[in-house]
């Protein structure tokens, strides 16, 4: 049955819920083996051997949240919190641009300095400053007239993990204060403006079941995301989850291979959490389907304080200065950086 229903997969692109919790409960390397292999296929024959790179700005770790899982989460007290100004953000994209990113992505906790006027003149700028690249936004929650001001300011995308596609278990994970349905609604209301949009979970999260990756799975297909963001859970030492158990490589790169076979064109980064957790993380992650990596622009005395999760890396091949390490690592297992905006092909 296992066989048939990979097969079912990447002709139809779309399975049942109850059959994506069979593929993953009844995973093993043979399986795996194979989906890995149909995801790099479908994904080469769209986008060939290129690995797109985003030049990440981590703009601030004030965040006026809680989410339960969150090393900035509003209630850690631990945490030293930064902002950027808006010159800082001008020279990571200054240095970004020299070292060959066309797209910069501007990620911060729902930090409220950044109203829709600020945020629009720091973008108004960059694309002046450098229009033959793409903006990405992850900023969280916000109103519907806030992203279609944004869009018109000139941003390209934008991430927002819906965490979960199972609300009660989205509750176990996030304080009262947080709706699903209105984390649900922003994702609509982001496609609707016409923003390429990113959705994505935490593979392995607390309390966490093949029935809920099920639901999250066809939730992406019912979607129908441009990006795509998935990554291992890792437990930050502030958060009540310092002690559960982390996701795993393993599981994340299997379901990496069914999402690329669910949406062949979506834009699938091998996330960093991948690889804090596996030296070759991120190399797996591109074997199993991933054409996206994300190295860090920010300046270095703020990139250890953005601490989603404990161990988080921000150096070496996982930092922008380090794109030469990062090429390397890229070019032993047979794919190479593009300097390319890197869009999502409608197919």
């Amino acid at each position: 049955m296992m066989i048939d229903l990979i097969n079912k997969l990447e002709k139809e692109h779309s399975l049942t819920a109850d059959e994506y919790k069979y593929l993953i409960d009844n995973r093993n390397e043979e399986y795996a083996s194979m989906l890995s292999e149909k995801a790099v296929d479908i994904r080469k024959k769209i986008y060939g051997n290129a690995v797109f790179i985003r030049g990440l700005i981590e703009i601030s770790n004030i965040c006026k949240n809680d989410c339960l899982y969150c090393g900035i989460r509003g209630g850690n007290k631990n945490c030293d919190r930064f902002r950027l100004t808006k010159e800082q953000i001008l020279s990571c994209c200054e240095n970004g641009y020299s070292l060959g990113f066309r797209t910069f992505v501007m990620q911060g906790g729902e930090d409220m300095y950044f109203s829709d006027d600020v945020m629009c003149d720091i973008i108004s700028e960059i694309k002046t400053r450098y229009p033959d690249c793409a903006i990405t936004l992850s900023l969280g929650e916000r109103s519907y007239e806030s992203y279609k001001k944004l869009f018109d300011a000139g941003a390209d995308r934008y991430l927002l993990r819906h965490e979960t596609a199972d609300k009660a278990h989205y509750a176990k994970l996030h304080p009262d204060n947080l709706s699903f349905d209105k984390r649900m609604q922003c994702l609509e209301n982001l496609k609707k403006i016409g923003f390429q949009t990113g959705c994505g979970f935490m593979v392995g999260s607390p309390f966490q079941t093949s029935e809920h990756l099920a639901k999250d799975l066809k939730f992406i297909e019912e979607f129908k995301p441009e990006m795509c963001g998935i990554g291992p859970f890792i437990p930050h030492k502030d958060t009540v989850f310092n002690n559960y158990t982390p996701g795993t490589v393993e599981l994340t790169c299997y379901l990496l291979s069914i999402i690329r076979l669910i949406s062949p064109s979506i834009l699938l980064p091998a996330t960093t959490a991948l690889g804090s957790i596996d030296p070759v993380g991120r190399e797996k992650g591109i074997l199993a389907g991933a054409n996206v990596v994300m190295p860090n622009l920010s300046p270095l005395d703020t990139r250890v304080k953005y601490s989603l999760y404990n161990n988080k890396l921000s150096s070496g091949a996982e930092s922008a200065q380090g794109k030469a390490i990062l090429e390397d690592k890229i070019n032993s297992i047979g794919y190479r950086i593009v300097t390319d905006r890197g869009d999502y092909k409608r197919i």
